[in-house]
C-alpha cells in the first residue's frame, strides 16, 4: 500500500471516532465497492434468468474475493495509522479491538 499523506487528527482516541484516508486511499475504496455493488446487481439479474447455480455460485465467489481484498485494503491502512497512533497515545485498548475485529474478519 502507498503511504498516505493524512491529518494527524485522531482515530477515536477522544470525541467521535474517524478514520483519516488520504484521498487516494478513499478513491481507491470506493471504486472497489462500487464495481462489487455492480457484481451483485449482476448477480440478482442471473438468478432472476434462472441461470444455472454453479454459475452463480463462481460469481459469488468473486465477490466475496473482492470484499475480503476491501476489507485486507482498509485493515492495512487502519493497522498503519489509526492503530499505530492510538499505541504511541498510550492507548493499548486498540489492540483487544483490532483483535476483536480480526476474528470477525477471518469467521
Amino acid at each position: 500500500m502507498e503511504t498516505d499523506n493524512h491529518s494527524h487528527e485522531s482515530c477515536g482516541v477522544s470525541g467521535e471516532r474517524k478514520s483519516h484516508h488520504s484521498d487516494k486511499t478513499k478513491s481507491n475504496l470506493i471504486s472497489r465497492l462500487n464495481r462489487i455493488e455492480g457484481q451483485i446487481r449482476g448477480v440478482k439479474g442471473l438468478i432472476e434468468k434462472d441461470t444455472y447455480c454453479d454459475d452463480v455460485l463462481n460469481q459469488i465467489s468473486s465477490i466475496q474475493s473482492a470484499l475480503n481484498g476491501v476489507g485486507k485494503l482498509l485493515l492495512e491502512h487502519h493497522m498503519k495509522s489509526c492503530v499505530i497512533e492510538r499505541i504511541q497515545e498510550g492507548d493499548d485498548e486498540v489492540i483487544s479491538e483490532l483483535l476483536i475485529t480480526m476474528n470477525k474478519l477471518m469467521k
